[in-house]
């Protein structure tokens, strides 16, 4: 079930907050960017960057995410693997709050999300 729109509202600023804290200073933004999205009850965290050999195509590396379970009122943790799935991050793989996760992924001390 998709969170309403006080919820969504609530993760959009609470991960927005967080996406500009960290983005690259503005001289760096054009070759290297952060972002995120909101998908139904995910939330996306993802690198924006030019492609490599066609700076004309920008791609997303995608880093975390964390999906709210409604039922536990938590979230699930998830990392990106080189396979392009998502994996549950074993260290924490359920937090409190979307907090708990920004936080997971801001230390990163497993290099899971950012590498």
């Amino acid at each position: 079930m998709a969170m309403n729109e006080l919820e969504l509202q609530k993760c959009a600023k609470i991960v927005g907050d967080y996406i500009e804290k960290h983005r690259p200073p503005l001289q760096v933004r054009n070759r290297l960017d952060l972002g995120f999205r909101i998908k139904e009850q995910s939330v996306e965290i993802f690198e924006i960057r030019p492609l490599y050999d066609n700076p004309d195509e920008i791609i997303e590396g995608m880093q975390a995410k964390a999906t709210f379970i409604k039922k536990s009122s938590n979230w699930k943790v998830y990392w990106m693997r080189a396979d392009s799935k998502w994996q549950s991050y074993q260290p924490a793989p359920e937090v409190d709050t979307l907090e708990q996760f920004l936080e997971l992924v801001s230390k990163d001390e497993h290099y899971c999300f950012r590498g």
